[in-house]
């Protein structure tokens, strides 16, 4: 298939100016078009049946004011619509809210823990299931990703495979069982620039888990070309497969 049709489902307010980098962000990773690209908002609800037909590929990310850890309808009704790709087995890369997100719908354990916060370029090491997995098994042992959160999955779904771990946070990725839905807490969507750009619009979080001007934050972060490959790699193995 030449042209894939994604399906981003966001979670973020529309005075949010991360909502359009965000889209970006992947098409610059993924080399694709925005016409290739529909955004839905799940503040919203549920996308449309024909719009989630219509997709050859569902993409989660980031977002700027709400947690997977906590409460609330919209979540509620965030979760229904993940436990619906899970079922349907819909093609599917979640980072990071997308992450904790769908680890909780089927039935892990999401906590917000500032101690175990990361935000930068930093060190990712792969599980030994990761070896024989058909998309990690590319990858280093160990290789930069992009990361930014205060949330963390404290226990997997049960059908997860563990695939991926950091000094600080035991899971940083995992797929299902027979499912080709895959889940990173970190951000391959991201490189360099698009990192630096989602934090200058979130400058608090810098001083608050770093505890670094935004100078010296930047200094500290690079490229990931291994993290982001990972992507087009799972872009390519679900369009073959499924």
């Amino acid at each position: 298939m030449a042209s894939p049709r994604y399906l981003l489902l966001q979670i973020r307010n529309n005075d949010d100016e991360m909502r359009q980098q965000e889209v970006e962000c992947f098409c610059r990773i993924l080399d694709c078009t925005p016409v290739q690209m529909t955004v839905h908002n799940l503040l919203d609800g549920a996308p449309p049946a024909p719009t989630l037909d219509l997709a050859n590929i569902v993409l989660l990310g980031g977002s700027g004011d709400y947690s997977a850890a906590g409460e609330g309808k919209w979540l509620d009704r965030a979760l229904d619509v993940l436990r619906q790709l899970h079922e349907i087995s819909k093609p599917t890369f979640a980072s990071c809210w997308g992450f904790q997100a769908m680890a909780r719908a089927m039935g892990g354990r999401v906590i917000h823990d500032l101690n175990r916060a990361e935000l930068g370029t930093l060190e990712i090491s792969r599980t030994q299931a990761a070896i024989e997995d058909p998309i990690f098994r590319s990858m280093p042992g160990s290789f930069l990703a992009q990361m930014g959160h205060e949330d963390l999955v404290e226990e997997l779904p049960p059908d997860a495979i563990h695939l991926a771990f950091s000094e600080r946070v035991t899971h940083q990725a995992f797929r299902f069982v027979d499912r080709p839905i895959y889940c990173t807490q970190f951000h391959p969507e991201l490189d360099l620039r698009g990192l630096l750009e989602r934090v200058q619009a979130y400058p608090k979080y810098i001083e608050k888990i770093s505890g670094k001007s935004h100078d010296e934050f930047g200094k500290g972060c690079h490229e990931t070309p291994e993290a982001n490959e990972l992507l087009r790699q799972f872009v390519k193995h679900v369009l073959l497969e499924w």
